[in-house]
C-alpha cells in the first residue's frame, strides 16, 4: 500500500462513528462528541495541484522538500485525534463561518517564517506538530531528509526518524495506541507527545549515577 492508502486503512476504523466528506474535500473520520458537539477525531484534506504547490513554495520562499510536497498532492495535511498530531498545508481562508462547513488545516506559512524557532537553519523545513499536547514542532532537515521533534524555540531534537512516511504512519499507530476504541485517551495516559529520546538518555544516565550509590 501507498501512504495514502495506509493512513486511511488506520483511519477507517472510526468511521463507525461517523464520516463527512465536505464540499471542499475534507474527509472527517469519527465525530467526538466528548471534545466538542461538532468535534471529529481526524481530519485528512484534499490534497493539492502542482500549481497551489508552486504558489505555496513562493509565498514560502523556500522549496518544500520531494517527499513532503509527494504527500500535499494527496493530503493537504492532517488533523489526528483533533489537534493531538497535526500536519500543515495550504491555508485558502480564514473565514470563520467556513471553518467548520469547509475545514481546512492549519497554514505551512505560520511555522515557517511567523513563529520559525530563531536557531533555525535555511535547510529546516517545518510541517507541523502536537498543538494540543506540548506544542512542539515537527520538521524535515532537507540535507538529510530526516524529520525531527523538538521545542516551540529550539531546534535541538528531541525525536527523528528516518523520513516522512515513517513518522507518519508510527505516530498515528502510537495515538490509536494510547487512545480506547471511542477515541477516547486511555486511563492514566497524560503525555500525548512521543518520548523524548533525550529524555530517556538523561534518565538512563541518572540511573546509572544512582546505581553507583547504592
Amino acid at each position: 500500500m501507498n501512504l495514502n492508502e495506509e493512513i486511511r486503512n488506520r483511519l477507517s476504523k472510526f468511521t463507525e462513528f461517523g464520516y463527512e466528506k465536505q464540499s471542499n474535500g475534507t474527509e472527517l473520520f469519527g465525530k467526538a462528541p466528548h471534545i466538542a458537539p461538532l468535534a471529529w477525531l481526524h481530519n485528512m484534506y484534499a490534497g493539492l495541484t502542482e500549481d497551489e504547490i508552486s504558489k505555496l513554495e513562493e509565498e514560502l520562499e523556500t522549496e518544500i522538500p520531494k517527499g513532503y510536497k509527494e504527500f500535499l498532492k494527496v493530503s493537504n495535511g492532517l488533523h489526528i485525534f483533533n489537534t493531538t498530531f497535526c500536519l500543515d498545508g495550504l491555508r485558502v481562508s480564514y473565514n470563520r463561518k467556513n471553518a467548520i462547513t469547509n475545514r481546512l488545516p492549519f497554514c505551512l506559512l505560520t511555522t515557517n517564517i511567523y513563529e520559525r524557532p530563531r536557531n533555525a537553519k535555511k535547510e529546516h523545513f517545518f510541517i507541523g506538530g502536537y498543538d494540543s499536547g506540548d506544542g512542539s514542532h515537527l520538521y524535515i532537515d532537507k540535507n538529510d531528509n530526516k524529520v525531527y521533534r523538538c521545542k516551540t524555540n529550539n531546534v535541538k531534537p528531541l525525536n527523528e526518524w528516518n523520513n516522512l512516511n515513517e513518522m507518519i504512519l508510527d505516530e498515528i499507530d502510537r495515538l490509536i495506541e494510547i487512545h480506547n476504541e471511542n477515541g477516547m485517551l486511555k486511563a492514566k495516559i497524560k503525555v500525548t507527545t512521543p518520548k523524548s529520546e533525550s529524555s530517556s538518555e538523561k534518565k538512563s544516565f541518572w540511573e546509572k549515577l544512582k546505581g553507583k550509590f547504592n
